[in-house]
């Protein structure tokens, strides 16, 4: 599907707080002025903070936590290896079975610290959303 960049700030920014991963919004509060997604419901399904470290659903809370994963959410599985292959440097991806990494992640509740939230949305409106939001991308052009 499409997606839109909208900014939330105010008091609409406060209704976000406390929120975990998969719990249902209503969208009134997201974009400004005539922008509103009134009559939607989004769901949060994700969201990073302000170093971009991602949010993920299984870890409690809103603080930053190191975890040792495999390929899953904020880590692909394979490190890139460099090889000079025929006189040429290329570049391989190298994944063995069962390969883990400690990495950085945020809890699934958002805070002051988180700077986007991924929205999905559970219960349209009558309006579209490009009706409501591709208005303002055709002007801009």
């Amino acid at each position: 599907g499409r997606s839109y960049n909208l900014t939330v700030s105010g008091n609409n920014l406060s209704q976000f707080l406390g929120k975990k991963i998969g719990d249902v919004v209503d969208g009134i509060f997201v974009g400004e002025g005539e922008q509103t997604l009134a009559g939607y419901k989004l769901e949060i399904t994700g969201g990073s903070d302000k170093t971009g470290t991602p949010m993920r659903s299984d870890l409690e809370g809103g603080s930053r936590q190191s975890v040792l994963v495999t390929a899953s959410t904020g880590f692909k599985g394979h490190n890139l290896v460099h090889k000079a292959k025929g006189g040429e440097k290329r570049r391989f991806r190298y994944k063995p079975d069962g390969m883990r990494k400690r990495r950085n992640f945020r809890g699934n509740t958002v805070t002051q610290d988180t700077r986007q939230i991924n929205l999905k949305v559970v219960e349209a409106a009558n309006k579209s959303l490009a009706d409501i939001l591709g208005a303002e991308e055709e002007s801009s052009e």
